[in-house]
């Protein structure tokens, strides 16, 4: 494993490993995108639909949530390969504007990667808009390298 913030992954490579290990995300269909890896960044996306919404017809809180922690174990696996034993151990997130329906997109943006753990912001907001919606900071244990 690298700690170094050049992906290890290429974006199709991160797709596919994703898909694998992590399936159970777009189980109603395919919602969220990962559109983009870089140098310790991951852009991703919500198609939102009407499972993702609540009561008074905004993009429901579990939805943003799901979108921010995937951003971040996408940007994590993207940096230190497909480890699928990494967990989130801390995810907060603050909910700052509505979410109207539609696509929201999510910038997941490693703030420290360790031997152990990562730590990661996330932002996300509506393409073409500088208001960001929710904004996320996530911690991720990484499990040791077995020999």
């Amino acid at each position: 494993m690298t700690t170094s913030l050049t992906p290890v992954l290429t974006l199709e490579e991160l797709r596919d490993f994703m898909a694998e290990a992590f399936p159970q995300v777009n189980m109603a269909g395919q919602h969220y995108h990962i559109d983009a890896i870089g140098p310790g960044l991951a852009t991703m996306r919500l198609e939102s639909q009407e499972i993702h919404l609540r009561p008074g017809g905004t993009i429901s809180g579990p939805a943003m949530f799901t979108l921010a922690d995937y951003a971040a174990y996408a940007v994590i696996l993207a940096h230190i390969g497909p480890v699928g034993l990494a967990v989130t151990t801390n995810l907060n997130i603050n909910f700052l504007r509505k979410p109207e329906p539609g696509t929201l997109m999510c910038d997941g943006r490693i703030l420290k990667l360790g031997k152990r753990l990562c730590v990661v912001d996330i932002s996300i907001y509506k393409p073409g808009s500088d208001d960001v919606i929710a904004q996320a900071t996530a911690t991720y244990s990484i499990p040791p390298e077995r020999g």
